[in-house]
């Protein structure tokens, strides 16, 4: 018995000493702490280094300018310096705010309207040169943006190239609401039956028993506000349009559900019934839209 027991003890340890070591193993490792390369540090520590070079140079520069003020004034003050362009820049160095503020003389004109005198002051140069730099600006845009063949792109060619660009970015799959689909309309009765009973369960409470239009737009006149050829139909069904309060179907109906709701849908133009909503949308001749008049 004794005995009987002491291997029931061995085998019990040795179990919970398997476990233990699956569920250790189990345990992922600690994720290891990102290291940069050598490239890395190497960057960063030149980028150091130009940093401490351009304080250096700034801190160098300010001393010598403020030993050489004196020499500097003296300079500032000749007659063939004092008022070139050069001259206003080095009077910067010394103290003097020409080139930013422009000539102060504060002389009054001879003129003045109900008290209000005018003072013939120059204006500031920032603001002259900035406003030369908007005409040049809006020349150089009006000639690449519009005149030029090779220019650039207008705001809404710009929005369609980027739009194209983000369609080739997302999966083309049967998810995708960026890719059409290629069905053809069903013309089977017991298709369209199937429809019929589709619509009056989920389609009816927003646009009417026959399709006449409620809270959504009427769908048996030749008007569509996001496409009337099936596949658009489709698309519109399944993905939805949130902002006008279109719910998606995708999830709750099938594919085929689906298409045989949107070929009953269309089935449906033409029939006039009573209550009819006023057309919204574009209307679709040969499959081409017309803006509605």
């Amino acid at each position: 018995m004794l005995a009987q027991r002491q291997l029931l003890l061995i085998a019990t340890g040795l179990l919970a000493g398997h476990a233990a070591a699956a569920q250790a193993a189990e345990t992922p490792a600690p994720a290891k702490a990102a290291v940069m390369s050598e490239q890395e540090i190497l960057f960063w520590v030149l980028l150091g280094l130009l940093g401490l070079l351009l304080l250096a140079l700034l801190f160098t520069g300010i001393i010598i300018v403020t030993q050489m003020k004196p020499q500097l004034r003296q300079l500032y003050d000749l007659p063939r310096v004092h008022d070139t362009w050069s001259g206003r820049v080095l009077g910067l160095l010394v103290g003097d705010a020409r080139l930013v503020r422009g000539d102060v003389r504060d002389e009054l004109l001879d003129h003045n309207y109900d008290g209000i005198h005018e003072f013939d002051n120059d204006l500031p140069p920032w603001w002259k040169y900035g406003f030369y730099a908007t005409i040049l600006f809006a020349v150089a845009y009006l000639g690449f943006y519009h005149v030029s063949r090779n220019g650039g792109q207008l705001q809404g060619a710009e929005y369609a190239a980027e739009m194209q660009q983000a369609a080739l970015l997302v999966a083309t799959t049967s998810d995708d609401p960026n890719l059409l689909t290629t069905y053809q309309p069903l013309t089977v009765a017991a298709e369209l039956s199937t429809g019929k009973g589709i619509f009056a369960t989920n389609c009816a409470p927003c646009h009417g028993a026959s399709g006449e239009g409620k809270v959504g737009p009427n769908l048996t006149d030749e008007y569509w506000m996001h496409g009337g050829e099936v596949n658009h139909v489709y698309k519109t069904i399944k993905f939805g349009v949130t902002s006008k309060g279109m719910v998606a179907w995708k999830g709750k109906l099938s594919g085929k559900q689906i298409l045989q709701v949107s070929s009953y849908v269309l089935s449906l133009k033409g029939t006039k019934p009573a209550n009819a909503k006023p057309p919204q949308g574009e209307k679709e001749i040969a499959g081409k839209a017309m803006a509605k008049l």
